[in-house]
């Protein structure tokens, strides 16, 4: 199995880069995890409590969770994601069946601030992008996707510029390989795309 970790700012063109991966590579040999499907279950806490949680610090992810679902995929056997809702905060209870596959993509912001998800992962891709073309891409994501309003958005950008210069930025020296303007970069998810067939090729002469 090759796990490709791929993180980068929020509103960097990770979910693109993923979506041209899957175009580029036979879609039944892929599984996608993402991240944000392991924030912590917050029912415990008061709708008022929840909103002030900050989700772009490291402690609001459960990597135990991850890093156990990942190991369990390495094994060969499947797993329930999560699922989460970003307008009550809080997980629910239904989750999404993973089956093992040769190729499991995994992104999410903070995904290399775990050195554990770090060592599981064998392509690890930072996706780096300016921080306006980052804040338009936040703002037309949490409007139409999470619900959220422009003074909300634009309010919460304090604490997510800061958030990203202490916990992500600095991940990008862990990188194998760095995808800039995000997913319009089709030279470099080409290069990817191929990274990853050949890490396949090479499983593949092993096994056999």
């Amino acid at each position: 199995m090759v796990i490709i970790g791929i993180t980068g700012g929020s509103g960097s063109g990770k979910t693109t880069v993923v979506r041209n991966i899957l175009d580029k590579i036979d879609r039944s040999e892929v599984a996608v995890l993402s991240l944000d499907s392991y924030y912590r279950d917050n029912k415990h806490l008061t709708l008022e409590e929840r909103r002030k949680i900050n989700f772009d610090h490291p402690d609001s992810i459960e990597f135990d969770l991850i890093v156990k679902h990942l190991g369990e995929l390495k094994k060969g056997n499947a797993i329930q994601e999560p699922t989460y809702d970003y307008l009550t905060s809080t997980r629910q209870e239904a989750t999404t069946p993973i089956a093992p596959h040769h190729v499991v993509i995994v992104e999410g912001i903070l995904l290399f601030s775990d050195e554990r998800v770090r060592k599981l992962c064998t392509l690890k891709v930072f996706v780096d992008a300016e921080a306006d073309d980052r804040l338009r891409r936040i703002i037309e994501r949490d409007i139409l996707e999470r619900g959220r309003k422009v003074e909300d958005v634009l309010a919460r950008y304090e604490i997510v510029k800061s958030m990203h210069q202490q916990f992500i930025e600095p991940t990008k020296r862990y990188a194998d390989l760095i995808i800039p303007q995000g997913g319009m970069n089709h030279v470099a998810i080409d290069v990817l795309v191929s990274m990853i067939m050949q890490k396949l090729n090479k499983r593949s002469a092993s096994v056999n």
